[in-house]
């Protein structure tokens, strides 16, 4: 896959995870009328090449959501992202978040040690949800409001709390919607 068609490809799959569809028209009123998704559009294309690349730094020095999103444009991000209510998010450069995964207001995925969180899959973090230092979290895993989490989450997993803690293994990542395969 060359690297034009890979960042049409991400920027179709958190256009569908927005609107469950990913038409031109689609775009086109998504990118005119939602900051966030306008953000997502110059992150996906700052990794990118040659003509792309220079669009994305005109893009992300005019993009005013980069002051209450903190996405550093190398961090490694797969298909799919959400981003809940514009923000504000903090992530490290060093996140690794997988593919359809939600993040909702006041999220804070960090670390001081240098090595954040990898996030798997179809995971929905809820509001106010610090994830700190050096954790897995599973796929198809659900992260309650006001949660922080410092000990891995395994895959198929409802987790709450302050330390979070499994509360069940049903319906989990039952938030995500418009998943793209």
């Amino acid at each position: 896959m060359d690297n034009g068609h890979r960042y049409r490809e991400l920027i179709k799959s958190d256009l569908f995870r927005y609107y469950g569809k990913c038409d031109l028209i689609t775009f086109i009123r998504g990118y005119l009328r939602n900051r966030t998704f306008r953000f997502l559009c110059a992150f996906r294309l700052c990794n990118s090449k040659g003509i792309m690349k220079v669009i994305c730094e005109i893009l992300w020095k005019l993009s005013m959501t980069k002051k209450v999103i903190q996405l550093p444009k190398s961090t490694k991000i797969g298909k799919g992202l959400y981003i809940g209510h514009g923000g504000p998010i903090v992530i490290n450069s060093s996140a690794v978040i997988g593919d359809n995964c939600n993040l909702s207001q006041f999220t804070t995925i960090g670390s001081n040690e240098g090595h954040a969180a990898m996030i798997g899959d179809n995971t929905y973090i809820g509001p106010n949800v610090c994830i700190v230092e050096n954790v897995r979290v599973g796929s198809n895993v659900t992260i309650g409001a006001g949660s922080v989490v410092t000990k891995d989450i395994p895959d198929n997993a409802t987790a709450v709390g302050n330390y979070a803690k499994v509360i069940n293994y049903r319906n989990p990542g039952r938030y995500i919607k418009n998943k793209w395969e």
